[in-house]
């Protein structure tokens, strides 16, 4: 039975995007607004295919462009965090080449990096800086990895060259960083354990494939993100002050939703 709820999963997955892909295709070319919050609809409806309910504590800014900075568990976080917000991806080089997958990234106009390249970095800098400029939101996973669901791997903080170098200028109050704290939940209803959250994750060596066929095939999920609080970019002096207190942020926040614990509630 397992196998045929993967199996009719994956077939509704097909049939809904594979229509729908020239649309947002047009979308683009046209340079509608659209392009931007199609996707967002398109992973809401990705997430009700699956199977994935979802907790949100928070919310993104509206008024400004965002550099959400968060944790890694899954393949499965694309449309579970693209069903929060319209947003786009920072993703490693090697994303652009993956068969169907480089689509359905390109057409969400993620970005693109070659991490061993720094002259790579540098050069995408520039185009992540004019996106957050133009009010996007763009989600860079911090820790260059992903991890095992059970904790957060150390933040890389090269990846933040690009957006806060070190002696850089001022990026203007138009930009800002929040934290995206992400955790899978339950299964079927039931709390997941230590033990049991590896499933979900997608990390190591793990072929992509048989995963998201295991995965699919477990059943419905609950998702838990909670989403920080906006603080503005030129706030941080330099890329390292950005990383630890994004990485410090996630962890505790990461922490509290995998004991259950909620938010303190906002005080005026």
């Amino acid at each position: 039975m397992r196998g045929l709820r993967a199996f009719l999963v994956l077939a509704a997955f097909f049939a809904f995007t594979v229509p729908l892909m020239p649309l947002q295709l047009l979308f683009l070319y046209t340079g509608s607004r659209y392009a931007r919050t199609f996707p967002h609809w398109y992973h809401r409806q990705v997430c009700r295919i699956v199977g994935v309910r979802l907790t949100i504590e928070g919310r993104v800014a509206r008024d400004h462009g965002v550099l959400l900075i968060s944790n890694h568990v899954s393949w499965l976080d694309i449309p579970v965090l693209s069903a929060v917000a319209p947003i786009s991806f920072v993703a490693k080089q090697e994303v652009a080449s993956w068969p169907f997958v480089s689509w359905l990234a390109k057409l969400q106009r993620s970005v693109f990096v070659d991490r061993t390249r720094r002259t790579e970095v540098t050069a995408k800098a520039n185009e992540i800086l004019s996106r957050l400029q133009a009010g996007d939101h763009v989600v860079l996973f911090a820790e260059g990895t992903s991890s095992d669901g059970n904790s957060v791997v150390p933040f890389k903080t090269p990846l933040f060259a690009a957006v806060k170098p070190t002696g850089g200028e001022a990026q203007g109050a138009n930009i800002c960083v929040q934290t995206l704290a992400l955790t899978y939940t339950k299964v079927h209803g039931l709390p997941l354990c230590r033990r049991g959250r590896p499933l979900i994750a997608w990390y190591g060596d793990m072929d992509l494939a048989s995963h998201a066929w295991r995965l699919l095939a477990l059943g419905p999920l609950d998702a838990h993100i909670r989403i920080g609080p906006p603080v503005p970019l030129d706030d941080f002096a330099d890329r390292k002050e950005l990383a630890r207190y994004a990485e410090a942020q996630v962890r505790k926040d990461v922490s509290e939703l995998l004991c259950g614990k909620r938010a303190a509630p906002a005080t005026a």
